[in-house]
């Protein structure tokens, strides 16, 4: 249980040695169908793996009495980190789930030993009504989102996405993505900058140079592009993923 009215966050979890790893999803996502695959490879094995639904999507409890901030996410992730004994985990996030891992890591930092974020967003957003994603939701008010506009975004993001969306609150997508698009006070990159444990950014090579990436490098966060990918890591480019993640959890020089 993660809020005082008793939700839950639920998750599937892959046996193996401590610390765990604790993947964390995107907007409208959820971790064992994004994860899976990659959690289950010959290098990512061997750990306790918890691919975990954030509070309001996939198989966890989605209230709508909770305001699905960033904060409120992060918080909500460490009471079920926290029951489930995954301290100092590995976080492996995408997306949103970056954003949530972030902040997570500057809020309950005895929980996070190391933070792999697969084109997480860093900063904050403006809502764009034509869009299909976080900017183009977060162009809703939540009254015209839950009458019909949830519909439209449907038709935008395509089945793929939807396949996974659709198991999401709408409330907890509309207010998700409102919250991811204003981000955190401060930033979701100011506070990746100040973080002292080992952090590593994936990106799709095709988008080019990740922007502010010099001084992500400069304040230790390893910057690697992925290729043959889009947004989606890993499931594009499975094998690319699970090189550069596992790389990215064995450096011996990141300790």
């Amino acid at each position: 249980m993660v809020t005082t009215e008793g939700d839950r966050i639920r998750w599937v979890e892959l046996p193996g040695q401590d610390p765990a790893r604790v993947y964390v999803h995107g907007l409208g996502a959820t971790s064992p169908a994004y994860f899976a695959e990659t959690a289950a490879h010959p290098l990512l094995t061997g750990r306790r793996s918890l691919l975990v639904d954030l509070l309001g999507h996939g198989i966890s409890d989605r209230p709508t009495h909770f305001d699905y901030s960033l904060e409120a996410h992060a918080d909500a992730l460490a009471e079920a980190l926290t029951a489930a004994g995954a301290t100092g985990a590995e976080l492996i996030a995408h997306s949103m789930g970056g954003s949530v891992a972030v902040v997570l890591a500057a809020r309950h930092p005895h929980l996070v030993s190391r933070l792999v974020l697969i084109d997480a967003n860093l900063d904050p957003m403006t809502p764009s009504p034509s869009a299909g994603g976080s900017s183009g939701i977060a162009a809703y008010f939540e009254e015209e989102f839950l009458a019909g506009g949830w519909q439209e975004v449907r038709d935008r993001v395509g089945p793929h996405w939807w396949s996974t969306m659709r198991l999401t609150g709408r409330e907890a997508l509309h207010r998700s993505a409102v919250h991811l698009v204003r981000g955190s006070v401060p930033t979701m990159r100011e506070l990746l900058l100040d973080l002292s444990i080992p952090r590593t950014y994936l990106l799709p090579e095709a988008d080019g140079p990740l922007p502010g990436a010099d001084a992500l490098t400069a304040a230790g966060v390893d910057v690697v592009p992925v290729p043959d990918c889009g947004h989606n890591i890993m499931l594009d480019n499975p094998e690319a993923f699970a090189r550069a993640t596992a790389a990215a959890l064995t450096d011996p020089h990141r300790v």
